[in-house]
């Protein structure tokens, strides 16, 4: 009987995608841990990295290399259905990890957007607070509070998610986030990477847009 050949490693996330999710952790750990003690600077210009980083992740969701792009992972029921019966083959993220992505992301515009305009109400507002009344601001308020502690739910099911593939699976989902290989569930030609040129001017105009947005209305 013959064996199947090994299946090759092959590229799974390019160096723009890794950047992105090791900058964007380790801004998320700063902005969690300054705003629970209160240290309200580092606490707003993480929000504000986080918030640049979200805007070149969403624009790299369009123009980026395949596993990136979320015409590429984002699926239907279908694609869910297959995943959960065993039968889905894909290379980057899976079905269910597609989700949590756009939670990730969904939760985290949310927060960094109502940042902007929250206060804490003692000697210190946020850049854009002035431009919406008291009310609006003490709404936002809470909404970032709250929305915080969603962030760490969101955080320990991601982390708790990567242990049980590495345990139950055998399956090391941080290794191909550092190295950017791994391998996929059936041979594959390797995927076309965007150019990192491309990467570079999107990340620059989204700096460009949040820092010079907040420079222009922020107080």
């Amino acid at each position: 009987m013959t064996e199947s050949a090994p299946v090759k490693p092959v590229v799974v996330w390019d160096l723009p995608i890794r950047l992105f999710h090791w900058c964007l952790a380790a801004l998320v750990a700063v902005a969690l841990v300054s705003g629970h003690l209160d240290k309200l600077t580092p606490h707003m210009k993480a929000g504000t990295l986080i918030l640049a980083l979200l805007l070149f992740r969403l624009g790299w969701g369009v123009v980026g290399s395949p596993t990136a792009r979320f015409a590429q992972f984002v699926g239907g029921p279908g694609r869910i259905r297959a995943y959960l019966d065993g039968t889905w083959t894909g290379l980057g993220h899976n079905p269910l990890g597609a989700l949590s992505v756009l939670a990730m992301l969904a939760l985290l515009l949310v927060q960094a957007g109502s940042g902007l305009f929250a206060t804490d109400d003692i000697a210190t507002d946020a850049p854009l607070a002035w431009m919406v009344s008291s009310a609006v601001t003490k709404r936002l308020s809470t909404l970032h509070r709250l929305g915080s502690w969603a962030v760490v739910a969101l955080v320990a099911a991601h982390l708790a998610a990567i242990a049980f593939y590495r345990i139950k699976k055998g399956k090391n989902l941080v290794a191909p986030m550092i190295s950017g290989h791994g391998e996929p569930d059936l041979p594959c030609a390797p995927q076309r990477l965007a150019s990192p040129w491309l990467a570079l001017a999107l990340a620059v105009a989204a700096a460009a847009l949040v820092f010079g947005a907040l420079a222009a209305w922020g107080r």
